[in-house]
Parts: C-alpha cells; structure tokens; sequence
C-alpha cells in the first residue's frame, strides 16, 4: 500500500531535472570558456560565457515554475556561478589581453575571483537570512555576479566589435577589472529585472522590443553587448545617486 507513495518520493520526472541540467550545461560552457581561451580562441571563450550567463538566468525561473526547485539546486547553481562567472571570465580575460603583463594582472583576476565569490556568499546568507532587506524589493545590494562578468568583458566586446585588438592599456584592464569586482560587493543598490511588471496593454510593445532587441544581438552581436553594458553602467550611476534609504527600524 505504501509503494506508490515511497515511488513518488525517490522518483523524478524528466521535466523536474531540465533546470539542473540546464546548471550542468552552463558548467560544461565555463570550463570550455577556460580551454577555449588556453588556446587562442577568445571569440568562442567570450560566447560560452554568454551561454552560460543565458542558463544562469533560465534555470532558477524554470525551477520555480516547474515547482522543483531544491536546496541541492540552489547550491549547484551558486557554484556554476562562481565558476563561470568568477573563474573562468576573469582568466579569459587574462589569457586575452594580460598574460604577459607582470604580477599586475594575475592580482587583478584574483581581486576579482575572491570578490565574485564573497558576494555570492553573502547573497546566500541573505536568501536564508529572516532579517529584513537594507535595500527596498527590485534592486539588489551591488552588482550581480553575471554582471560583473559581462561588465569585465567589455574591453573585449569593444576589441571584437571595432576590431581594436588588445589595444588597451593593460593596466587600464587591471584597474577595470578591480572595480568592478569591488562593485560586486559594495552595497550600492542596483536594478533587478525581476520585479518588473508589465501592464497587459504594454505587453504588445514590450515583445516587439524583445524581437528588435534579439534581432540586434543576433545581426550585431558585439555592438550590441557594448550598447548593453553601457546602459547597465548607467542604471548603476542612477541606483547610486538615487540610493534607496534603508528601512527604518
């Protein structure tokens, strides 16, 4: 009589699995980004990391959806994070434009990686914390790590759309790479899509923006990106001066 039950407790339909198989996916995709980039071909490392960035966004939101999401999901995915996103940019970028620099570089891409991972270890207390939020519902504390990442790649967006080459000043990317790993764990509050509401007569032009947006990624990939970071640079200047006000006790 008690089969049925204990089945449906040690069993799991394919469909619960597909987020954590999504999170495997996006591992596979930042330990490639790291061989890619060992070898030269930063243009294939750079995209994987993008893939990567895509999974990382989908997987959590399905998982929810799905009604599987898990504490055992919710740790893998902080570890993909931190591989793809505190690992394996920040050595792309080394292997691209830093490895004949001095000590200076390497230094860089550790600040980054220990600031990645801190800050994903303090957004995990957060999660689990019952302790109200120093910032108001939409906004993160700092720059999230998917961010940072893409942020830190935007000498190399700008290389590949304008075929600059690794014609900036190395140091330049040290000290870029630096503040944005500093901005991963500052308590500047930034701009989170996922309270985002649109009204249903908006909707219509909303998914015109989302197809002029993919066709523009897909047609001017690299410009694109760079048009993209700026923008989020320019909602983290906004969240900055408009600080939200911590609630009061």
């Amino acid at each position: 009589m008690d089969e049925p039950h204990d089945k449906r407790l040690t069993e799991f339909a394919l469909i619960q699995l597909l987020p954590n198989i999504m999170t495997v996916g996006a591992i596979c995709a930042g330990l490639s980004a790291i061989r890619f980039g060992v070898q030269g071909n930063y243009v294939l490392a750079v995209q994987l990391i993008l893939a990567a960035a895509i999974l990382d966004g989908l997987d959590g939101r399905l998982a929810r959806a799905l009604g599987s999401d898990s504490k055992m999901g919710a740790e893998l995915d902080s570890l993909a994070d931190f591989l793809n996103f505190g690992v394996a940019a920040p050595l792309v970028i080394y292997f691209w434009a830093l490895q004949d620099m001095s000590n200076a570089g390497w230094i860089s891409v550790l600040v980054f990686s220990v600031c990645c991972v801190v800050r994903l270890a303090r957004f995990n207390v957060a999660t689990k914390s019952d302790e109200a939020s120093e910032v108001p519902g939409g906004y993160f504390v700092g720059i999230p790590s998917p961010a940072g990442a893409l942020l830190a790649m935007l000498p190399m967006f700008i290389s590949f759309a304008f075929g600059a080459g690794t014609g900036f000043p190395k140091l330049l990317i040290c000290l870029h790479m630096i503040v944005i790993g500093l901005l991963m764990i500052s308590r500047i509050p930034t701009w989170s899509p996922k309270m985002v509401r649109i009204s249903r007569e908006n909707v219509k032009y909303f998914l015109v923006a989302c197809a002029f947006a993919g066709a523009a990624v897909l047609t001017y990939a690299w410009s694109t990106l760079v048009l993209l970071c700026l923008s989020y640079v320019c909602l983290v200047v906004w969240g900055l001066i408009t600080r939200p006000s911590a609630p009061s006790e």
